[in-house]
Order: structure tokens, then C-alpha cells, then sequence
């Protein structure tokens, strides 16, 4: 072969290899287990998560599959996805809350998993410590449990004659036991009594938070648990139907009639998930990956929802707000 026509053959050949490379790579799968479907928040939060992979290389329906799922805060649809995602064996899955850690877990021990919005990981078992996980699974915690008490005085700024508290928690949530403690903690320097209110089951949420609001002074804060998520529209109902001022865990509450949620900015921790999932899908793994605090947190209140209950908000609160809902 002569020297001109095999260096055009070596040319040909070698402007087709990433061509065959590209064609030889392999479309990686991400599965996501996320919150409520329905709520403009959440899905807002997914959105994110998505372009963020974009902006690191990762595209749905180009280099990555998305398999997405909707739990809702329901404890047997949360299993139900849950196991079909692990059967799929994904490269990496993503997670959203307490309830759909625990079910992921026991799904799988080797998919490597990525949470939200996940109170306590270390106290829950899921991982062996914030800086060394140790297991398939490292994340984004919900928070550090001081604020929980964060939200009573909170509750007491915005209701300066709040002095009595109902704390809508799941005592079978591992979480809740630590949330509720440290805003017993916290009551009595605020001048405030607290009072526990199962919000497992919709009626007796309903009877119990009818009974509490015959007495003057109440008022409500709503934990972090999955309970809350299934009940979030009944919960603001009743506060606005009673007239209480409530706190609440996140901004979904807010959006569906809700007074105020004071949070960590969780669309920025599916932003980060992302930067966790890119680093799996290239080789790193959950174990070495320290589990991370929020750093950003929001206070949103509704100026409507105040005005429903007779609530004046205190202008040095609306100042602090990073939203305000007219």
C-alpha cells in the first residue's frame, strides 16, 4: 500500500473511534425516589436535581436514564418503588426523606444510594457516620436537631402569646423523638407548655387538634415526619379552621394554606445530590463520601394565611423572610 493512501486509511479509521467508543458506552440508569407528586415544591426540587446532572455531563435520555417515583410520604408505595428500583439494579439511587431511606435499605445494601432531606442519618442507622459512612449510602441531612428548637421561638416571634405548643409528631419515627425533646428543651425559657399530638392517623389528628384548641394561647409546630406529608392540606385546614398559628417542617405545607416554614433550602441539597451522583457514576463510592449539613436555610410566610387567623406578622419577621407570600 502506498504511504499516501495508508495514512488515508489511518485517518478514516481513526476519526471512526469515538464514534465506536461513544456507541460502546454504556447508558447509565439513576433511580429516584422523591416526595409528594403533586406539590409545585417538590417537583420544582426534581427539576433541579436534572439539571444539575446536565450541567455535569449527564443528560436523561442520552448518556443517563432517569427512573423516577413518587412516594407521597405513603409508607406502601414508598416500599413498592422502593424494591422495583433495587430489582433494576441502578448505578446509583436517589432518595428523598426518612421513610423512603429506610424502605431503600432494605431494598439493598449495594446500590449506592444518595438522600435528602434525611433527619439523623447516624441515629436512624443508615449510615456509621457523618464523615465516614461507612455503608451503600451517603447524602444531605434535613437538619441538625437545634432547629427544631428554632421553631418554637419562631412560633412565639410571629404569636408572641403562644403559651401553649401542640407538636404534631410520629413517636414511631426515630427522628421525632429527638426533635421533640429538644423543643421541650427549649419551652419553658419561652414560657411556653408542650403537648404531643400523634399525626399518624387523619381523625384522631383531627379530634386531638379540635380538643387542644379549645384553650387560649395555642399554637402549632409541625415536625419533620412522614406523617405530616400524607396530612399536610388537613393539618393547614385545621389550623386556619381553629386559628392557630403553625410552623411547619417545609414548604410544602406553606403552599397548600399554611402560615409560615422556616427550612433548609432543599433544592439547593438536590443541587448537590446531583454533584454526589456524578462522582458515584465515575467511580468514587458512598462510603467516602461524608454525609453534609444544610448550609442554607428559609423562613417563607404567607401574609393570607396570617390574615385568615387574625395574625398581624411583626415586621422585624417579615425583614428576616426570605419569601413573602402576598
Amino acid at each position: 500500500m502506498r504511504r499516501r493512501e495508508f495514512l488515508g486509511v489511518l485517518g478514516a479509521a481513526t476519526a471512526t473511534w469515538p464514534l465506536a467508543a461513544r456507541a460502546q458506552e454504556r447508558m447509565r440508569l439513576v433511580g429516584a425516589l422523591t416526595g409528594v407528586e403533586n406539590a409545585a415544591a417538590a417537583q420544582g426540587r426534581f427539576a433541579a436535581f436534572v439539571q444539575a446532572l446536565a450541567q455535569l455531563g449527564w443528560t436523561d435520555g442520552s448518556n443517563v436514564r432517569i427512573d423516577s417515583r413518587w412516594g407521597g410520604g405513603d409508607a406502601g408505595v414508598i416500599r413498592k418503588h422502593a424494591t422495583e428500583l433495587a430489582a433494576l439494579k441502578p448505578d446509583v439511587i436517589m432518595v428523598t426523606g426518612g421513610a423512603s431511606m429506610t424502605q431503600a435499605l432494605a431494598a439493598t445494601r449495594t446500590v449506592p444510594i444518595v438522600f435528602t432531606i434525611v433527619p439523623d442519618p447516624v441515629g436512624s442507622g443508615y449510615v456509621e457516620s457523618l464523615s465516614r459512612p461507612g455503608g451503600n449510602a451517603t447524602g444531605f441531612m434535613q437538619f441538625e436537631y437545634s432547629l427544631a428548637g428554632k421553631w418554637l421561638e419562631l412560633l412565639k416571634q410571629i404569636a408572641p402569646g403562644t403559651t401553649r405548643a401542640a407538636i404534631l409528631w410520629d413517636p414511631s419515627f426515630p427522628a421525632g423523638i429527638g426533635q421533640f425533646a429538644v423543643i421541650q428543651a427549649v419551652a419553658p425559657s419561652l414560657g411556653v407548655e408542650v403537648f404531643p399530638i400523634d399525626a399518624r392517623d387523619g381523625r384522631e389528628l383531627e379530634r386531638r387538634i379540635m380538643a387542644f384548641a379549645g384553650t387560649a394561647g395555642g399554637g402549632l409546630i409541625v415536625s419533620a415526619n412522614p406523617s405530616v406529608v400524607v396530612h399536610r392540606e388537613l393539618i393547614a385546614k385545621l389550623a386556619a379552621q381553629h386559628k392557630l398559628p403553625a410552623i411547619y417542617n417545609s414548604r410544602e405545607s406553606v403552599d397548600v394554606g399554611g402560615l409560615f416554614s422556616y427550612a433548609a433550602d432543599f433544592t439547593d441539597q438536590f443541587r448537590r445530590a446531583a454533584g454526589y451522583v456524578d462522582r458515584i457514576l465515575k467511580g468514587e463510592k458512598p462510603a467516602d463520601l461524608p454525609v453534609q449539613a444544610p448550609t442554607k436555610y428559609e423562613l417563607v410566610i404567607t401574609l393570607k394565611a396570617a390574615k385568615a387567623i387574625g395574625l398581624t406578622v411583626p415586621p422585624t419577621l417579615l425583614a428576616r423572610a426570605d419569601e413573602v407570600i402576598e
